[in-house]
């Protein structure tokens, strides 16, 4: 067909108006099916590709979705949680047709600006928070009238929609399997107590402990902030009080442990034990072998980003719905690494 595609020229083909078009491109839903059937059948045959921002204009809607990591630029290079969670975030924005924008901050100041920024500009359909911390900035962004997902649980916030994992549940399995295979003075890394997932795996640690009778010993706890820096350090702290294992909140400080405890010339498990959370390294062959393998909690990390976007999706469709949570559940990995029987 001579001549720029336009509305006018495909309603004259498929023998409608321009308005009809532009409703059946726009999925009105009170178009006939005869007639719906017959526009899209001419657009399939012409290749006619609409205009997207004339789309936007006219269903109010962009097609970009917002990702935002708070002040973790370092830990998205260095922690494979981020890479695996972005990648299930970025397929299902894929799959449904929607863009992504990702938002870094390196700063404060910057989340603050920021934030502001995005209250106030309409560019964005809807927005996902990773990685939230309680005295964040960007807790603003709960309370604006922009549909927001939050994964991992808002403490203080009940009116958020949130995607998380089972948190407590998933380190009461890991601590109760350690005092399964008859570890008495089990150590804990936490994770950071500013975060829902620092709380959460600390209780579930706690819970185990008091439902096996085991007393809770203040100096076999330190804190690891999910940095495997940190944990490294703070596994040096706890060798003194002689633990018999240490369930670590991440992967990443697992590593730091069993580190620390390959330089105090400590051998895992014949001396101490180590369980991790997250069951981030098996898949990745970029990332140099664990020895021994380790014990985790597997949690479905590139599942949580894509229902992070199903559940946006749907809150962006039905806005004046109760607020969405979803926990998905996680599952104990037994390696070599917690002294069990492993083949």
């Amino acid at each position: 067909m001579e001549g720029k595609l336009t509305l006018e020229k495909i309603g004259a083909l498929a023998g409608v108006s321009r308005a009809t078009v532009s409703r059946v491109i726009n999925n009105h839903p009170n178009i006939r099916e005869e007639v719906r059937q017959r526009v899209l059948d001419v657009i399939a045959d012409t290749g006619y590709q609409p205009n997207q921002a004339a789309r936007s204009l006219a269903s109010n809607r962009t097609g970009l979705l917002g990702l935002v990591i708070p002040r973790v630029i370092q830990a998205i290079f260095t922690d494979l949680y981020y890479p695996r969670l972005i990648q299930g975030i970025s397929q299902a924005c894929n799959e449904s047709g929607h863009t992504l924008a990702l938002f870094i901050f390196h700063t404060e100041e910057e989340e603050q600006q920021m934030a502001a920024q995005v209250m106030r500009q309409g560019f964005l359909d809807g927005l996902i928070i990773a990685g939230l911390h309680f005295d964040d900035p960007l807790n603003q962004l709960l309370l604006s009238e922009k549909p927001v997902l939050v994964i991992g649980e808002p403490l203080g916030y009940p009116t958020a929609s949130f995607v998380d994992v089972d948190n407590r549940l998933g380190a009461y399995t890991a601590v109760s399997h350690l005092i399964s295979l008859g570890h008495q003075r089990i150590a804990t890394i936490t994770g950071r107590l500013d975060m829902a997932a620092g709380q959460q795996r600390r209780q579930g640690y706690l819970d185990a402990l008091q439902d096996h009778n085991l007393p809770v010993n203040e100096q076999l706890m330190e804190a690891g902030d999910f940095e495997q820096e940190k944990a490294y350090q703070a596994a040096l702290q706890l060798l003194p009080h002689h633990p018999d294992a240490v369930f670590a909140a991440s992967d990443s400080m697992a590593l730091g442990v069993l580190r620390a405890l390959a330089d105090a010339g400590l051998r895992v498990p014949d001396d101490v034990a180590v369980v991790g959370y997250d069951d981030l390294t098996p898949e990745d062959t970029a990332v140099p072998l664990i020895n021994p393998p380790l014990t985790t909690i597997r949690q479905p990390i590139r599942r949580m980003g894509a229902q992070a976007v199903e559940t946006l999706l749907d809150i962006i469709k039905q806005p004046d719905a109760p607020p969405r949570r979803v926990i998905l559940p996680t599952e104990l990995i037994i390696r070599q690494s917690c002294g069990a029987d492993y083949s």
